[in-house]
């Protein structure tokens, strides 16, 4: 049984690079979108670059997360988050030092990889390690201080792309990396899922997996013919590359090659269900999606996502282009959202606790597509707190309302022991959707490759996006409506309850029988 706690020294080590690890991704994901503008005229890059650069990350790491997880369980969670941590860094420094837009994509596709392993690993490590009597307040504190990196990234990194420059947006992650990596190696228990003799104290499973993200079989501890599913993995982020290149290509790219891509990912689409099918502990087992409602919270969370990605691509580059603020002035702007999300988040979890999350779930869309509506005054000379500051509170306020319930619908909408299995799940979904909405919306609103040089452009396209992506927002609250149900009361409660991501829900992990009551 773990049973380091949280007051002590070696605790608070871990609590630290758990920390400092996750918030390299959580700084990633919220400060590379204001630097687009400046990115693209440094290296002379046209929109569907810009689109790659953010895309690429998205890619691998919702390609390649619930694999993520299973590695950690195998190799050891504290071996594999060092690991990511480490390429993390490493593909941070090739994106810094990039010298043309298509190695900045590569890189960014390398960061992915990195985030993949150390996103799920930091929570792992948390709960493989602490006392069952201190693990939520841990996991608590884990959550609240990466929402809070969250919450720093668009002022700091629109203060870097105004300073020293956008490079550095992606040099941050270095230090941190050399801070994290011998902290980890040096106070932080490793940890792997494999099942110990019934001889031990207590009968528990010792160190058996806890984080359960990405495993098959959602029992925490690993069985012995468990085999990666290598094939689905890639598979999955092939489907994904090639349909997205498709959608990014189609304004200006050979017919042909568009139409094969589209074709090839929706095979591989096909392929990649037909591997998970059959695979003996398959990256995402298809028999969670019996429950109906968690089906149906994963497409209220492919709608909102999709928008949350969308908006959030084009709104930082809105405010500089077209309203004429400067880089930190954008990153300032939005950050609102991620204020209140960590100020209510918990608050809005008990709500929904008390209530239900069918209402949440409903207004909670509607409210973020009336802030995403309230965009549309945003354009030439606009005031921050006449035009922008209402739409991002209206906005913030819908995902507070909306984010907790989500993530606890969930987790009660599958038994107890898949909790981790379905919130990988979940969180893999919340990314794919923000990955698809960045690569269709400029197609679909008429966006040139060269349209964020010119601020009418850029300006009409906007316009019509904000519109799609309120529409997309009430399909969502339909489904909502009509779909989610109260679940049972002796169900799976969240134990992130403060959440401070704006692109993805929080992951959760397994507790297993004998260790958390």
């Amino acid at each position: 049984m773990p049973d380091v706690r949280l007051a002590s020294p070696q605790g608070k080590w871990i609590l630290l690079t758990t920390v400092l690890g996750s918030s390299m991704a959580l700084l990633d994901s919220t400060v590379v979108n204001v630097a687009l503008p400046r990115i693209g005229r440094d290296l002379d890059a046209d929109l569907a670059a810009l689109q790659w650069t953010v895309n690429a990350y998205l890619l691998t790491l919702a390609g390649l997360i619930l694999l993520g997880g299973s590695l950690g369980d195998h190799y050891g969670r504290r071996k594999v988050f060092v690991v990511g941590v480490v390429w993390f860094a490493v593909a941070s420094l090739l994106c810094g030092i990039a010298p043309n837009a298509g190695v900045l994509v590569a890189a960014r596709a390398l960061q992915g990889v990195g985030g993949a392993l150390l996103t799920p690993g930091s929570l792992a490590l948390i709960q493989a390690s602490f006392h069952p009597e201190d693990r939520g307040r841990a996991v608590g504190l884990w959550s609240g201080f990466g929402g809070m990196g969250a919450a720093v990234g668009p002022f700091l990194g629109g203060w870097l792309v105004d300073g020293p420059g956008w490079r550095w947006v992606f040099l941050l992650n270095v230090p941190l990396a050399v801070v994290c990596v011998p902290v980890a190696l040096r106070h932080v228990p490793e940890s792997d899922g494999r099942p110990v003799r019934s001889g031990a104290s207590g009968g528990s499973a010792g160190s058996a997996a806890e984080s359960g993200i990405g495993s098959g079989t959602g029992s925490g501890a690993r069985r012995p013919h468990e085999r990666f599913d290598v094939l689905g993995a890639f598979l999955g982020a092939l489907s994904l590359a090639l349909v997205t290149y498709a959608l990014i290509e189609a304004r200006s790219g050979p017919v042909g090659v568009v139409t094969g891509a589209a074709v090839a990912g929706l095979v591989a689409g096909v392929a990649f269900v037909a591997v998970e099918r059959r695979h003996p502990d398959p990256m995402l087992p298809l028999d969670i999606f019996a429950s109906r409602q968690f089906t149906a919270v994963n497409l209220v969370t492919l709608c909102v996502y999709a928008a949350f990605g969308g908006f959030f691509f084009l709104s930082a580059v809105q405010l500089q282009v077209v309203a004429g603020w400067s880089a930190l002035g954008a990153g300032t702007a939005l950050l609102p959202t991620t204020v209140l999300m960590l100020l209510l988040s918990a608050r809005s979890g008990e709500l929904a606790e008390h209530i239900g999350p069918r209402i949440p779930l409903t207004v909670g869309p509607l409210l973020c597509a009336a802030g995403m509506l309230l965009m549309l005054r945003v354009g030439p000379g606009a005031s921050y707190a006449a035009d922008v500051l209402p739409a991002v509170l209206v906005l913030g306020f819908g995902m507070v309302a909306l984010v907790a319930p989500l993530t606890a619908t969930v987790l009660a909408s599958v038994d107890v022991s898949r909790a981790g299995v379905a919130s990988g799940v979940n969180n893999a979904a919340a990314r794919a959707a923000g990955l698809v909405a960045v690569a269709a919306l400029p197609l679909l609103t008429g966006m040139s490759s060269e349209a964020y040089r010119s601020a009418t452009a850029f300006d009409d396209a906007f316009q019509r996006a904000m519109v799609l992506c309120a529409g997309v927002l009430v399909v969502g609250a339909v489904v909502a409506f009509t779909t989610v149900r109260r679940p049972a009361p002796d169900c799976r409660r969240p134990e992130c309850r403060t959440h401070g991501s704006v692109l993805a829900p929080p992951l959760e992990g397994e507790r297993t029988k004998g260790r958390l009551s």
